[in-house]
């Protein structure tokens, strides 16, 4: 593995590492850690520093209750009641205590715990003091008892929590509670509160874990729905689980469904709208463009025949000639060089009608072959003085939708085509092609083919393959251009085939109705 690749895979690693620190269910179970943790923490110094505290002061109130108890019994002489026995036995036994009543000859009267004769010989130890005892006042109260905690150093036996008191003028009552069992109360205490505290932190950890997962879930799942919307990707939705009232995560899906769908709509009216401003400047464009070639090429055409009539209409107002021959030579060219420009100007004014949509196309049933014997009937002149042999067999009629005229006019522009530039045996041959739904018209003529550089720019405006003897037949570039024009108005095709010994212009028109020709309002039944 290459250096390069090393770093990457190190890079990619290292910000997947990140993306797990930064998220959001990571972050909530380390909040949860550290307040579990704060807590076990607090209840660990609590006991460490309250708890011995706090069961002195429980221990005191034990011996206080129970010196209360003895005095109430002592006042109504009922030391020796049976149910005040048990009940000092039932007390001593739950807190440990022991209790002892001596009169004023230090003989006992009644006695609980540890034998009577410790008991007796620890209270004179109490009362009188002993040197090998340490002695710590806790409670020193004029209810008529004081409660001090004492060190037997005599016997080793460790510290006690001693309470003696007057009952009255001849009794004594003493009250001890050994401190060791408090200590190890405590210690228990401590070692359940730490041991509790680190499976509360490790199971509440694992817990917090899983639980956040139905938090951040829905969390993740709208942020990858807001990723796939800033891709541009609304079938993204976000679904709510569960029958429940709906949550805060749960608007906020809805709202992001909201915001999609607004935002798919917004965008799919931005993009049509766009979509509409770039046609209209391709359209306007290609206006300009057309309005440039169209002045382009009016003025090329219009040159020299405006420039034929100057000159010929100069001389005859010079008299350059004054013969009559020469000034109806001078005026049959004007007359002749006007009229092409008014059929030119004419073809220019249909041409552009049919490519701005103006022109309107009038949908029609007629007889092809009927249109095709009519036209060339009309033509039979000019076939004749050219000596043109032009055939046609149409074997009964053919109908087709269209308009009628604009079909004309293509038909008489291929004859136009085909008698100026016939060659050869100077034959013409007109026939069908039948398919489907559509016929095929094609009209043929001996003659030179055209160059194959030729083909595509025919049916250009202006375009002309013969430029040598352009003049001489009349011929403007515009004929073809017209049919074209036509022919992507009814929405079907023409073209141009090269034969060995000619060339044939090909047009087709449909049988039958076609829903795509134009608009219902459009055709019209002859």
């Amino acid at each position: 593995m290459s250096t390069q690749e090393q770093e990457t895979k190190k890079e990619k690693k290292s910000k997947k590492s990140q993306k797990k620190k930064g998220s959001l269910r990571v972050k909530l179970t380390l909040i949860y850690m550290t307040l579990l943790a704060v807590t076990v923490i607090v209840l660990v110094a609590a006991n460490v520093l309250f708890l011995d505290q706090a069961y002195l002061i429980r221990k005191e109130n034990v011996l206080v209750e129970t010196f209360e108890k003895i005095a109430e019994a002592n006042e109504n002489d009922e030391l020796d009641d049976e149910d005040f026995v048990r009940q000092m036995e039932i007390t001593s036994s739950k807190n440990d205590v022991s209790v002892i009543v001596l009169n004023s000859s230090y003989e006992e009267l009644y006695s609980t715990g540890a034998g009577a004769d410790m008991l007796i010989q620890q209270f004179q130890e109490v009362m009188f003091g002993d040197p090998e005892n340490s002695v710590e006042i806790v409670s020193d109260e004029e209810a008529g008892y004081t409660i001090e905690r004492v060190t037997d150093k005599r016997r080793k036996t460790g510290d006690y929590l001693v309470l003696r008191g007057s009952l009255d003028e001849n009794n004594s009552v003493m009250l001890r509670i050994a401190m060791e069992s408090l200590k190890e109360s405590a210690a228990i205490s401590m070692r359940f509160t730490v041991a509790a505290g680190i499976i509360c932190l490790i199971a509440g950890t694992i817990l917090i874990f899983f639980i956040t997962k139905s938090i951040t879930s829905p969390i993740l799942k709208i942020s990858e729905i807001s990723k796939r919307m800033a891709a541009l990707d609304f079938d993204a939705k976000y679904e709510k689980k569960g029958n429940g009232r709906e949550n805060e995560i749960d608007l906020l899906g809805g709202h992001m469904n909201e915001l999609s769908l607004a935002l798919e709509t917004s965008i799919s009216e931005l993009k049509t709208a766009n979509n509409e401003m770039k046609l209209d400047i391709d359209r306007k464009e290609q206006i300009e463009m057309m309005r440039t070639d169209f002045l382009s090429n009016v003025s090329h055409e219009l040159k020299t025949p405006i420039a034929l009539i100057q000159g010929y209409a100069e001389g005859l107002q010079e008299s350059v000639n004054d013969d009559a021959e020469s000034r109806n030579f001078y005026c049959e060219v004007i007359i002749d060089e006007a009229d092409k420009m008014n059929r030119m100007v004419r073809k220019l004014l249909t041409l552009n009608q049919l490519e701005f949509g103006s022109n309107e196309i009038t949908m029609a049933r007629f007889d092809i072959c009927g249109l095709i014997s009519q036209v060339v009937s009309s033509m039979s002149i000019m076939l004749q003085q050219d000596d043109i042999s032009a055939s046609f067999d149409c074997r009964g009629p053919v109908y087709v939708w269209a308009d009628e005229y604009k079909v004309e006019e293509i038909l008489t522009n291929y004859m136009s085509n085909a008698i100026h530039h016939i060659g050869g045996e100077k034959i013409i041959r007109i026939f069908l092609t039948r398919g489907a739904d559509s016929v095929r018209i094609s009209v043929f003529n001996t003659g030179t083919p055209i160059p194959e550089e030729d083909l595509p720019r025919l049916w250009e405006k202006f375009y002309k393959v013969d430029k040598s003897h352009s003049r001489q037949y009349g011929g403007s570039g515009i004929g073809l251009s017209i049919v074209k024009a036509i022919m992507d108005a009814f929405h079907q095709q023409c073209g141009v085939i090269n034969h060995e010994d000619g060339v044939e212009f090909w047009f087709e028109l449909d049988t039958k109705v076609q829903s795509d020709i134009s608009d219902p309002g459009e055709i019209q039944e002859s």
